[in-house]
């Protein structure tokens, strides 16, 4: 069985090389004599495996001292609970809700106290990123909240959001190391790795330190507050190894390719070869407005569900697997991760072509 090209939004296409690299040291990690999966988290092997995929992390996004790199489990919903549960000091939040992701944390922060929804796009199905330059920001607030890329709908903050001084946290699950991002700008940047850099399990929380305190809500769970991971540097209890693991390996490749200015470049490529042939096709047509549009997911459809499942189909039958879009927004929807070969998107917009030509009334 040949590899298909993979475009599930997640958990999403790993880079070929790492999974090779993986299976080769399945039985025996670097003469242990076993497998990662079956080691320790306090042994000495370990110990490397994830001091070495912090640095390298640090070394790809330039992270300042003065911000913890966590590796943490619950994914990314888990951090819609923990981040209020920490940061909520004055019990204000504001929120801009552009997909179904910043909608489902804005509901959760709701339960630790008032978040107001200060900007939405959902008026249009979240097809479009509101303008942020002059949002009414809560004189209060204890943080802005973002999902910078969103998978579902395809759209992407190019500009952030003028935050008036206030702490931004933003979710980048999506676009997670495609591109170099000012890590100053955040108070916490964070992200499920499942999308862009590692197998489900794992959520990475990138976070300034003065944000880590004990000054928690009070009946937050020990295992929901940053401090506790903080101080004892992810390892507090038995972390997600293995993917940590393969994630650190991620990094690796990531450095290989030239670092995330490399791939920024590489995934603009990527992903004007399918947005050039979207917007001159005669069947197709792109779902977001052209400035907000994700490098990383690509939602289209053809103005016809039959037609839309049909292509799905024959698609899959031609070894593009996932092609099908999220029931919100209907039609197909490509994710075109860091680990997407450029000749994947190239054959899509082939098969697309041929498709095209054979059903266009």
């Amino acid at each position: 069985m040949s590899r298909v090209y993979n475009f599930s939004a997640g958990p999403a296409v790993l880079p070929e090389e790492v999974l090779k690299e993986a299976a080769n040291e399945m039985l025996d990690y670097k003469g242990t004599g076993m497998s990662v999966m079956e080691m320790s988290h306090r042994s000495k092997a370990f110990e490397e495996i994830i001091n070495e995929a912090e640095a390298d992390i640090r070394e790809l996004m330039n992270i300042p001292d003065n911000y913890k790199v966590l590796f943490l489990q619950g994914g990314a919903s888990q951090q819609f609970a923990m981040i209020p549960m920490n940061l909520m000091k004055n019990k204000v939040a504001d929120y801009i809700i552009t997909g179904q992701w910043a909608k489902k944390a804005y509901k959760e922060a709701q339960k630790y106290g008032k978040a107001n929804a200060i900007a939405s796009s959902e008026d249009k199905t979240f097809s479009y990123i509101p303008d942020c330059s002059d949002l009414p920001i809560s004189e209060d607030a204890d943080y802005v909240y973002i999902c910078e890329n969103n998978t579902i709908y395809g759209t992407k903050f190019k500009t952030l959001p003028n935050t008036k001084g206030k702490t931004l946290v933003a979710d980048v699950s999506s676009c997670f190391l495609s591109e170099p991002v000012d890590v100053t700008k955040y108070g916490i940047i964070y992200g499920g790795v499942q999308k862009n850099v590692g197998p489900a399990g794992v959520v990475i929380v990138i976070i300034r330190e003065d944000l880590i305190t004990e000054d928690v809500l009070p009946g937050t769970p020990t295992m929901l507050q940053y401090k506790t991971h903080a101080d004892a540097k992810s390892l507090y209890n038995t972390p997600p190894a293995y993917g940590i693991y393969i994630c650190g390996k991620v990094f690796k490749w990531l450095k290989k390719q030239g670092g995330l200015a490399k791939m920024k470049e590489r995934n603009e490529k990527k992903a004007k070869i399918l947005y050039d042939f979207l917007d001159q096709s005669k069947l197709f047509k792109g779902t977001v407005v052209k400035e907000d549009r994700s490098l990383m997911n690509v939602p289209f459809v053809t103005g016809d569900e039959e037609l839309d499942a049909k292509f799905v189909k024959e698609a899959k039958a031609a070894g593009f697997e996932n092609l099908k879009g999220h029931r919100t927004v209907g039609g197909m929807r490509a994710s075109i991760y860091n680990a997407m070969p450029i000749e994947g998107v190239e054959k899509l917009v082939e098969f697309m072509r041929e498709f095209e030509k054979n059903n266009l009334k």
